[in-house]
């Protein structure tokens, strides 16, 4: 398995890292073993920041890491106290680290801050919850664990990574993109499309994720989609053939323009809102104006390409519209105007502790990637203190610490890091018994090793691969450990005694739980998203041509938006675990028409066009025909991602010569829109025919 080449920004960071650590780390440990004669306390003063600084990869710039580090530590601390007091018992202990690891685990659904610092968590408990059972020394660990961290800090603030650009910046830099496009003049597509990529999760630095379940990261995150959809819409209609005169058009441009800008500025300053329910009131101005001049004599009748270019620039404003409500979430932290549809935006008026309640019971679910990933980590970091404890191993914390760094989301993927592991730890594990057989007692040689041999290890090994970073760690260990207590040669025995049994851990967990990752559910995820989803574009054709005072079906969307984060959260998972597989399978596409139909949902509906005004009884007959056709192509394309067949359903043409008017015209944009999205994906799911055969 090839490492990845890092760019230079990437070595700059990972050699400031390397000497934070390994600064904190001697910063501590020499003057509390030489200076205080406290063994122990040194260890885990040692210890601590390459548990928080090395093994967990918090996201951040220097005060953000250090923030995290400090909220953190008081839970370090009672991790360290609960492991020291279950050492008593081997299944005490275990018991203990299923559910500390279980929960560390799972606190991903907590966004990359709390998913970055659960290793480092993890290593508290288990470096305490291994005899000897000495709860006499729990001061003196809870002490160096304390010194340890603040050691760190102080060392992120002394030499802090460049900060990166928050994610409101981001958004206020992509609105002013929009504000250019959206006003006369625009903007060439292929740079709307470049600007919107860029506020993707995936090209966002952890640290800058709105993940989060409080009010303002979800705005934050709905906004971003909003944008995104926003800018694809400029750019849509950039790409469309001129039309003829359109002033009314022109003017909502200018109204969406003026909106973008104060938007940015508010999320930029906090300051100079755009007027409340100004948009709004133009879109409806807007829409009835259509309305007239639709109704009008056959004559005088816009032309269908114009009526066309209308819905788009309607379908543009209320993604304006969302962007607007967004910001003033995201900047207030609540609506300062009523968040309309209450449906989008339920979570507006909910209390952060009951947003945190829906994130974790949402993912509580075996269809969760969060949720088996937790699980497949707390079961491994069980079995394998069983088995320490069960079997009296040496030094038995590093069979789960193998399991801890070695453990990957595909069985493939974890037996590729454990087989350049092991190579790494045999190599590292002759070169430390040479190093000990040479040295013999000398303590004070060990003592000038260690703070560059650390400084190399946690430079070389990150640039260098797994297999050089188990190497130079077994060194690491190796010089630290023969300056607290006499050792020989045989410590690198149990080393890799200790990392094969963690190594055979981690693959039966690989092989038992999931070995497939989130290859599996992202398909199931996928389809279950469509499915949800679907039902959506008939109960909005309904709701638009239902007659006044009839009954209207309300489109019920939260279902759609639950499997939607679940779907969200598989891909990213899969995404990381198979960068360079399946490049044909366009899942983003699918995400991209589910928002389709859920957006659709709630602003076509809106604006309250009834038959007389808008459909005639051709055009709602096409509407409806269309949307059951969708639905049926839509549970063709789920049914192929969950293992189905591959027949194609026909679409039938509408009939012609039918006089397209504002309300049909909205929905023939809105559903063409979508069908082209589908036959994208149907597409991508289609093997490429075989080529010719050679002769």
């Amino acid at each position: 398995m090839a490492d990845v080449t890092p760019t230079g920004q990437e070595r700059a960071t990972i050699l400031r890292r390397a000497v934070r650590v390994a600064v904190a780390a001697s910063a501590g440990f020499y003057p509390l073993l030489y200076g205080a004669g406290l063994p122990v306390t040194a260890l885990y003063a040692l210890f601590a920041p390459i548990a928080v600084g090395l093994l967990s990869p918090i996201p951040g710039s220097g005060r953000q890491r250090v923030s995290v580090m400090l909220r953190a530590l008081p839970w370090a601390l009672a991790l360290a106290t609960l492991g020291t007091l279950l050492a008593v018992d081997t299944w005490a202990a275990v018991g203990g680290m299923l559910t500390v690891g279980f929960l560390l685990a799972f606190a991903a659904v907590g966004g990359s801050r709390p998913a970055g610092v659960a290793p480092g968590l993890h290593l508290f408990y288990i470096l305490a919850c291994f005899p000897p059972y000495a709860p006499d020394t729990l001061g003196r660990r809870l002490a160096g664990l304390a010194i340890g961290v603040l050691a760190l800090a102080a060392c992120e603030l002394l030499l802090p990574d460049p900060p990166a650009a928050s994610y409101p910046e981001r958004l206020a830099r992509a609105l002013d993109e929009a504000a250019r496009a959206a006003a006369r003049g625009g903007v060439p597509p292929q740079e709307l499309r470049a600007a919107g990529a860029r506020l993707r999760l995936a090209s966002v630095p952890p640290a800058e994720r709105p993940a989060g379940a409080g009010r303002t990261d979800r705005a934050l995150e709905q906004g971003g989609r909003a944008v995104r959809r926003l800018l694809d819409q400029l750019a849509t209609l950039a790409e469309t053939p001129p039309t003829a005169a359109d002033p009314a058009s022109a003017d909502l441009l200018d109204r969406v323009s003026a909106l973008c800008t104060d938007c940015a500025r508010l999320l930029r300053t906090g300051t100079g809102p755009p007027e409340a329910g100004a948009l709004e009131q133009a879109m409806r101005r807007f829409q009835a104006e259509r309305v007239r001049l639709a109704s009008g004599p056959p004559g005088e009748r816009p032309p269908v390409a114009v009526l066309r270019r209308q819905s788009r620039v309607l379908a543009l404003a209320e993604s304006a519209r969302m962007v607007e409500i967004t910001a003033d979430i995201a900047v207030h932290g609540h609506p300062t105007e009523p968040a309309v549809p209450r449906r989008l935006f339920w979570y507006a008026e909910l209390s952060t502790p009951r947003l945190w309640a829906r994130r974790v019971t949402g993912n509580v679910t075996f269809r969760s990637v969060l949720f088996q990933n937790a699980l497949r980590t707390a079961l491994g970091l069980a079995a394998a203190r069983a088995v320490a404890g069960s079997l009296d191993l040496s030094h038995g914390f590093w069979v789960l610490l193998t399991v801890l760094t070695l453990g990957r989301t595909t069985a493939g993927a974890t037996w590729g890091a454990v087989r350049l592991a092991l190579a790494g730890n045999a190599a590292g594990a002759l070169a430390a018994g040479a190093l000990l057989i040479g040295l013999g007692p000398h303590t004070d040689a060990y003592a000038v090793l260690l703070a560059p041999v650390m400084l190399a290890a946690f430079a070389l090994g990150p640039l260098l691969g797994i297999a050089y970073a188990q190497g130079l760690f077994t060194l690491v260990v190796a010089t630290a450990f023969a300056q607290i207590e006499p050792v020989t040669w045989r410590l690198s025995e149990a080393r890799m005694i200790d990392v094969v049994t963690g190594s055979v851990i981690g693959l039966l967990c690989g092989l038992l739980a999931w070995p497939a990752g989130a290859r599996r559910e992202v398909h199931r995820a996928m389809a279950e998203l469509l499915r949800a989803c679907a039902p959506l574009v008939p109960v909005t054709v309904d709701a638009l041509l239902a007659p006044p005072g009839g009954s209207r079906a309300s489109p019920q969307t939260l279902p759609g938006v639950h499997r939607l984060r679940l779907a969200e959260a598989a891909y990213a998972q899969y995404r990381t675990e198979a960068p360079g597989e399946d490049t044909r399978t366009d899942w983003h596409a699918m995400l991209i028409a589910a928002n389709h139909m859920l957006l659709g949902a709630h602003w076509l509906p809106r604006f309250g066009l009834r038959p007389e005004s808008g459909a005639t009884a051709p055009a709602a007959a096409r509407a409806r025909t269309t949307a059951k056709e969708l639905v049926t192509e839509t549970d063709r394309i789920a049914t192929r991602l969950t293992g189905g067949g591959p027949e194609s359903v026909r679409r039938r043409a509408g009939p012609d010569g039918c006089p397209p008017t504002p309300l049909s015209v909205d929905l023939e944009v809105w559903m063409t829109s979508l069908a082209e999205q589908l036959t994208r994906i149907d597409a991508s799911l289609t093997p490429p025919p075989p080529g010719p055969s050679p002769r």
